[in-house]
């Protein structure tokens, strides 16, 4: 990308995927753009679990009822942790991190998508995250906000279009 600009703009959901696997170097960037994302406090008590085993990944696409059957595909998908106890601002911190990957895949031409976890269920009312916990040998304390796909982009999605920003949803000084 030539700047941040046509990144943000650049950046789209992908949930189809090339079958090919991402260069570990990817994945360390990927990764690494995880870890530089900005905390509550600078506390960084995060984690990440990085999933690349199919079988696992075809799990993960079952955990819950809609959003996530896109993971079967996935070359990479990353769950997002982190202990509410130790932080109050775990929701907020999961999600810069998670969006923060997100920024750094588009850059090297990766796509993703995000899956939401936490609050989420099956239709027997079993939460994602107890199936996330499951097969990923969460422990008990920790919270799982998301998991975050990658891949190579299986298409070629257009950037979004400058029009369609909701200026209006930006007020100035006041309500």
């Amino acid at each position: 990308m030539s700047d941040f600009k046509d990144l943000v703009g650049g950046r789209r959901s992908h949930r189809l995927y090339k079958e090919e696997e991402l260069s570990e170097d990817d994945v360390q960037l990927i990764l690494r753009a995880a870890l530089y994302a900005p905390s509550g406090h600078g506390r960084r008590n995060w984690q990440f679990v990085v999933v690349e085993d199919k079988a696992d990944l075809e799990k993960l696409a079952d955990c819950k009822e809609s959003g996530a059957a896109f993971l079967k595909g996935a070359a990479l998908a990353v769950a997002v942790l982190c202990d509410p106890q130790a932080n109050e601002c775990w929701r907020e911190d999961c999600s810069i991190a998670a969006v923060t990957m997100q920024y750094q895949a588009e850059d090297l031409g990766i796509g993703s998508c995000w899956v939401q976890i936490a609050e989420r269920y099956l239709s027997d009312g079993t939460p994602a995250e107890q199936v996330v916990r499951g097969i990923l040998d969460i422990p008990e304390q920790m919270r799982c906000l998301c998991i975050v796909g990658f891949g190579k982009k299986k298409l070629n999605l257009l950037p979004n279009e400058e029009d369609a920003l909701k200026w209006e949803n930006v007020h100035l000084g006041k309500f």
